[in-house]
C-alpha cells in the first residue's frame, strides 16, 4: 500500500485594505481553492496591511465622490462596476450592500496587526469581520468604538482592543509592512503573494487561484 504524499507547505501573504471590494472577493475565491486542495496542502497565511487611501481624513469622504474624484469615472460606471463587484461576491457566499462613505483604515490595520500576534486564526476572524462590518453593515471602520465592537463580536477582548486604539501601539510595526510591500513595487491590492516569490494580483476566479497553488504545490510553477 503506498503511503500517503505529504501536504505541501505554502505561505501565502494576502496584502490588502479594509475597504477593497476586490479583496473581499479576492480572499474569499482564495480561501475556497485552497478548500479545493484540501489535504494536499497546508496554508500559513498571512494578512499584510496596505492603504488605498491613506490621507484620507478621520471623517471619510462620500464614496461616490471619491470615486469620481480617483478614478474619473461616470455614474453609469460607478453603477456598472457597483453590479459587477455585487454578483461576484453573491457567487461566493458574500454581501456587497451599499456603502455611503469611504473611510482611513490605518487603526483597523494596527488592530489587525494586534490580533495576529494572538494567533492566524484571531486575525483571520478579525479580517472577516471587519470585511462584513464595511461592504455588509456599511459601519465606519475608522471609529475606535467600531472597531472595538467588531473585536469584540469575534471574541477578542475588548479593554485590550480599546486600549491599542487609544494609543500609537504597532504604528510603527504597521507603517513599516506597509512601505515594505511598496518597495516591492506592490501598489495596488489585492496581491497574494506565495512563498514570498510568487504574486497574483486581482480579485482572481477561484478557478485560477486554484491552478496556481497546484502548479506551485507540485513544483511546476515558472521561476522567471
Amino acid at each position: 500500500m503506498t503511503a500517503a504524499a505529504e501536504p505541501v507547505s505554502l505561505r501565502i501573504d494576502f496584502v490588502s485594505d479594509v475597504v477593497c471590494p476586490w479583496c473581499a472577493i479576492g480572499l474569499l475565491a482564495l480561501e475556497q481553492a485552497i478548500a479545493r486542495l484540501g489535504d494536499a496542502v497546508t496554508v500559513d497565511l498571512h494578512f499584510q496591511p496596505f492603504e488605498l487611501n491613506p490621507q484620507m481624513p478621520r471623517e471619510g469622504q462620500d464614496a461616490t465622490e471619491h470615486l469620481t474624484q480617483k478614478y474619473g469615472a461616470s455614474p453609469k460606471q460607478l453603477a456598472a462596476g457597483r453590479e459587477t463587484i455585487r454578483a461576484r461576491g453573491a457567487e461566493l457566499g458574500f454581501v456587497f450592500n451599499a456603502r455611503d462613505r469611504v473611510y482611513n483604515t490605518f487603526d483597523a490595520h494596527r488592530l489587525l496587526h494586534w490580533a495576529a500576534t494572538l494567533g492566524r486564526d484571531q486575525e483571520r476572524a478579525l479580517k472577516f469581520a471587519l470585511l462584513r462590518a464595511y461592504f455588509t453593515d456599511g459601519a465606519d471602520v475608522s471609529d475606535p468604538g467600531t472597531l472595538q465592537d467588531v473585536a469584540v463580536g469575534c471574541g477578542l477582548n475588548g479593554p485590550r482592543a480599546a486600549a491599542v486604539l487609544a494609543t500609537d501601539e504597532y504604528t510603527e510595526e504597521v507603517r513599516t509592512q506597509e512601505q515594505f510591500y511598496l518597495d516591492k513595487r506592490i501598489n495596488s491590492v489585492p496581491s497574494v503573494v506565495i512563498n514570498r516569490r510568487h504574486l497574483v494580483s486581482g480579485g482572481q476566479p477561484v478557478e485560477l487561484f486554484e491552478q496556481v497553488l497546484r502548479e506551485i504545490a507540485a513544483g511546476k510553477e515558472n521561476d522567471e
